[in-house]
């Protein structure tokens, strides 16, 4: 069994070898910083915009301008972002619903979207899901962790499609996640093969490369990445700016949109929280590396590893079993400011088919920006981990979940 004090220099080790990775992720969050400041500026942001409306809303400076900064920053034509959201799957169903109607069909490219999307997406009985008023889904399996195009075009050469749709992080899957490069490269496929919407799951991507995907329509949370940490809800919807409209519809009503929408007092926690977001993603991103390390020189099998590209704030760690999982969230939960004393226990979240268990000892609940782990209790077992605010709290945590684990002896 490895005693604290080899655990202690493995990961000083660890960090010395990080050393020009962080060194990497900074340079990121110093471009996206830059690209915040300067479309704030351009937006006019003001003391003014801190200030909530209530009622309807009307004339919401801050709301407004902040659409305005995430369209900037994001390089799309339009954004709508509202607190309003209650969570990542809520925007992109919003977005799904705002694109499709009764007799279109939906491709995904990266195989089963994220298992709460799949009540959205398929019929449980008459709840309202997209299949229910006659959208049809089919999906396209990865090659190799890839895009299949070989597939892709013979789907879109046989068929009619009004959304493609692509999840860019690895959600409860056993795979990487999407790179800008290669989510850009299926855009330009997508448009010069069909009149389709590209629409991208981009929930904890954000800030993590030097620029967004570019599509027609993508979606995220707010207590994921763009919030900074300082968000307490919402979500948002970016895009071509009928794409959004049309989401808008959906987010409100037909004919209202984006006019309407109090932001109740929000407005000061979503614009700062923006303008921390590159900054604290590049601790989630320091976090995660680290955990690489420390747990792959541990002997398990981590992706990515500590050297790889980041295109996501998701470090997965394969446990072998359940009470291992249970072991490294009791961990994380110890090492975390709040709620440290609570016993993660696995139970069925909404939206879940299996027993979840998640560590979350977050100042907004369920804040995944936040140091969490997570995961469904089935093979592989593997445990995904993500957030820090802070390198030096994320790394506390992962501390604590190893020496958990080293002790459960599993």
């Amino acid at each position: 069994m490895t005693d604290r004090i080899n655990l202690d220099a493995l990961a000083v080790k660890a960090e010395s070898a990080l050393a020009p990775v962080f060194a990497r992720f900074d340079a990121i969050s110093q471009k996206r910083t830059a690209d915040v400041i300067d479309a704030f500026r351009r937006a006019g942001m003001s003391e003014a915009c801190l200030y909530g409306t209530s009622g309807y809303g009307y004339s919401d400076k801050g709301r407004d301008t902040l659409d305005a900064v995430y369209a900037d920053v994001f390089g799309t034509e339009s954004a709508l972002v509202r607190h309003g959201f209650a969570n990542g799957t809520h925007a992109i169903a919003v977005g799904l619903y705002g694109l499709l109607r009764p007799g279109d069909t939906m491709l995904s490219v990266t195989g089963a979207p994220y298992d709460t999307l799949s009540h959205v997406i398929h019929s449980h009985g008459g709840e309202g899901s997209l299949a229910d008023y006659g959208v049809k889904y089919e999906e396209i399996e990865l090659r190799s962790g890839r895009i299949d195009y070989d597939a892709l075009s013979e789907k879109l050469a046989g068929g009619e499609y009004k959304v493609v749709y692509a999840q860019r992080s690895r959600g409860y899957g056993d795979r990487r996640a999407l790179t800008v490069g290669e989510l850009d490269e299926l855009a330009d496929f997508v448009h010069a093969n069909s009149g389709a919407y590209f629409v991208v799951d981009n929930c904890y991507g954000e800030f993590t490369d030097y620029t967004e995907p570019r599509a027609d329509l993508f979606m995220g949370s707010l207590i994921k990445n763009p919030g900074g940490g300082l968000a307490r809800s919402g979500g948002y919807i970016a895009g071509a700016a009928r794409a959004v409209e049309l989401a808008s519809y959906r987010y409100t009503t037909p004919g209202v949109g984006s006019e309407v929408g109090a932001s109740l007092g929000e407005s000061r926690n979503m614009i700062q929280g923006f303008f921390m977001a590159p900054h604290t993603v590049a601790q989630a991103k320091k976090t995660a590396a680290f955990a690489a390390y420390l747990f792959g020189a541990l002997g398990f099998d981590v992706s990515p590893r500590w050297d790889e590209d980041r295109s996501d704030i998701i470090e997965t760690i394969r446990l072998g079993n359940g009470d291992a999982m249970c072991a490294f969230c009791r961990g994380i939960q110890s090492g975390s400011p709040i709620d440290a004393n609570v016993t993660p226990e696995p139970y069925v979240m909404p939206g879940y088919d299996d027993a979840v268990v998640m560590a979350a000892g977050t100042f907004v609940q369920g804040a995944s920006i936040e140091l969490s782990a997570d995961g469904p209790i089935r093979p592989p077992y593997i445990v995904y981990l993500q957030g820090g605010l802070t390198y030096e709290s994320g790394r506390y945590g992962v501390m604590r979940a190893a020496r958990a684990l080293l002790d459960s002896q599993i």
